[in-house]
């Protein structure tokens, strides 16, 4: 046997694990999140799940909660206020895209996206991340009949006055209308930034945007297994491609 042979398929083996590694317990490069994940003792209320291991800190999970979030000037309220469990299930989103430290697999440059402009101090953004069904279906639930004026809430608002408002001609409809179904909801509030997925909780295939803290972080399983997923395809592919050409060498 070729003395290379022994080493290709170790590094066949291992070379995958190693990589997703990478994609485990990070920070995405954003205006509000830290460089690492770490410990944070007093987070506020909807993100208190991510205190052991967050990338938010107090200030951040305070302001998420605000009616007019200073994170990115964005009232939740553009069309009145909402129902109180809607509300919730907002900022619980928030907390979860803002303090997260599992969502590697999922995180992309925004300059790859086609994007004509990156939100200020924004490098990274998440892409499809996999939302459980349950955490769909409630969501819409308890906002179908809170109201707004926009499907895609990525772009297209009035700034004028220093906050989003709904832009000219837009209506003030139940959620229902512009989102007539769960997965509409799910991806379509932050430009895919979600996906619902048909896998439901504890799948180990999908994750929960909230969680209790005393039952530990159930996304922590699923980043490892899509990161695992992720790189193993892609790096076994490129060592094939070496072993080509090894038995070449002297």
């Amino acid at each position: 046997m070729a003395w290379w042979w022994p080493l290709l398929l170790e590094l066949l083996r291992v070379l995958p694990t190693w990589a997703g590694d990478e994609l485990l317990n990070i920070c995405m490069n954003a205006k509000h999140h830290k460089r690492v994940p770490g410990p944070e003792d007093k987070l506020y209320e909807e993100c208190i799940p991510w205190k052991d291991n967050a990338c938010c800190t107090l200030t951040t999970s305070w302001e998420a909660h605000l009616d007019v979030s200073p994170l990115y000037n964005f009232s939740l309220f553009h069309c009145g206020l909402l129902m109180p469990g809607c509300r919730k299930h907002f900022i619980q989103a928030i907390c979860f895209y803002e303090c997260s430290p599992n969502l590697g697999p999922w995180i992309r440059p925004v300059g790859s996206l086609g994007w004509e402009e990156a939100p200020s101090g924004q490098g990274e953004r998440v892409v499809n991340a996999p939302l459980c069904q349950e955490d769909c279906e409630e969501w819409w639930e308890d906002c179908r009949m809170s109201y707004t004026c926009k499907s895609n809430w990525r772009g297209g608002w009035d700034w004028s006055q220093g906050k989003n408002r709904c832009p000219k001609g837009a209506q003030c409809l139940p959620f229902s209308h512009y989102f007539p179904t769960p997965a509409d909801l799910c991806e379509k509030t932050w430009s895919n930034s979600f996906k619902a997925s048909p896998e439901r909780r504890n799948s180990g295939r999908c994750l929960q945007k909230w969680f209790e803290p005393a039952q530990g972080n159930p996304n922590v399983a699923v980043a490892r297994l899509f990161a695992s997923s992720a790189t193993s395809w892609e790096l076994s592919y490129t060592l094939m491609v070496c072993s080509v050409f090894l038995p070449f060498l002297p």
